[in-house]
């Protein structure tokens, strides 16, 4: 089939958000958008030349406020509960986000030739990647994980027991081009991996391969150009999405410095939880533990597959916009989501089959508190109209995804 010559160009993925149904009745009446007294003063936020708290024209959709991902907006590793707040907002305000793939940002080599190595312009190296290296020395890395997250945003009213929703306006690619890592080792065929046994057959892979994969755009879509005769579409989203955990302690996953959460891991908090269908036109739920919530979002991805089996997807710099909105006094137990078909459940455990069973639970649950249904009937229903997807089995806790077709549901 011929094809016209790919153009790269920034991805675009705008959606119509659709009000979403996930918190209705008593959550749609109770989202607020108030100013309250925990809220940091003023002077606490970052001046104008840090975070544009004007319209932010940077992309193809507006917001309110942009945070670029420069060295003093960006952790690494890790989700701090006390940086000062790079934004304060409002509820139901937007805000821009500029993210960084740690592909690129972390080696120990200079980024451009480390980049220009595997075949990457000069010219397409962004100036935040290397800022970011060159501000690495002196920040804390013990018990910290790779990804270069940007935040924390402030939302204003968000206080312990309520529920942030971040509606996914607009995901964009930043660079075109993006970068996987497969090893013999690595992913899911890692020494450590639960299951692996001794004498468990090695691919032929040699150490340290990786994959430079140029995105771009053909025939009016926006692909990844794997190979010159496979196309993989672009479908950007962000692998994490946080709000700062409660009280990292020692023993809890990705927890080895008491107080400090490791990005590895995905949690009640959100997180590092690769699963791809957190595009645009997606909302998700996050339990708020800390005032403020304190958002993070960041480890962003041009397309990945369900599981993310090599350890890592195509990790590309992109930019989202998000619209925050806070619920109060509505609690969850962990990450929800929903999309204009599905709502989406999810079960985090370090066992896979732990985490099925808690999806399926958090399933059941749903129906039973959203729906009206008994625990049996609603237990049924899961068993034949519910799908139960991995969204990621490489990141220490495991991501399973329970599917509710919205369209099983006569009255919506």
């Amino acid at each position: 089939m011929h094809v016209n010559a790919p153009t790269p160009t920034r991805s675009s993925r705008q959606h119509r958000f659709r009000a979403p149904a996930f918190l209705n009745g008593l959550a749609s009446s109770i989202a607020v958008v108030a100013v309250v007294a925990c809220a940091p003063p003023q002077s606490e936020v970052p001046e104008a030349d840090v975070v544009a708290a004007a319209v932010a024209d940077a992309g193809s959709l507006q917001a309110d406020h942009f945070v670029p991902s420069r060295p003093e907006t960006v952790s690494w590793g890790w989700y701090p509960l006390d940086k000062e707040p790079v934004l304060t907002i409002q509820s139901g305000q937007t805000v821009r986000i500029d993210t960084l793939t740690h592909a690129g940002a972390t080696q120990a080599e200079e980024p451009v030739a480390y980049l220009s190595g595997l075949g990457v312009p000069r010219e397409e190296i962004l100036q935040d990647v290397l800022d970011f290296w060159a501000s690495r020395e002196g920040r804390p890395r013990e018990g910290r994980s790779v990804h270069v997250i940007t935040g924390p945003i402030y939302i204003d009213s968000a206080e312990p027991g309520d529920t942030l929703e971040v509606q996914i306006l607009d995901v964009e690619t930043r660079v075109p081009w993006g970068v996987n890592n497969t090893s013999a080792t690595g992913g899911v065929f890692s020494a450590g991996y639960p299951g692996a046994r001794p004498d468990d057959t090695l691919l032929d892979i040699p150490p340290g391969t990786r994959h430079l994969i140029r995105t771009g755009e053909v025939d009016g879509r926006e692909v990844a150009l794997f190979a010159p005769d496979v196309q993989v579409p672009l479908a950007p989203f962000m692998g994490i999405m946080a709000v700062a955990p409660a009280n990292p302690a020692i023993g809890q996953p990705g927890v080895p410095v008491a107080g400090v959460q490791s990005s590895r891991p995905p949690g009640p908090f959100g997180g590092n939880l690769d699963v791809k269908d957190l595009k645009a036109g997606t909302t998700l739920y996050l339990p708020v533990f800390q005032p403020g919530a304190l958002f993070y979002t960041g480890d962003p991805h041009g397309a990945q597959g369900d599981g993310e089996v090599s350890g890592t997807a195509i990790e590309q710099s992109l930019t989202g916009v998000f619209r925050f909105v806070v619920h109060k006094g509505m609690t969850i137990s962990g990450p929800r989501a929903e999309t204009d078909t599905h709502y989406m459940l999810m079960g985090i455990d370090l066992d896979l089959d732990r985490a099925v069973r808690n999806a399926t639970f958090e399933v059941v649950d749903f129906l039973v508190e959203e729906k009206g249904m008994t625990p049996d009937k609603a237990l049924s229903l899961a068993s034949i109209a519910v799908d139960f997807r991995v969204g990621e089995v490489v990141d220490l806790t495991q991501v399973v995804v329970g599917y509710i077709p919205k369209d099983l549901f006569l009255a919506e």
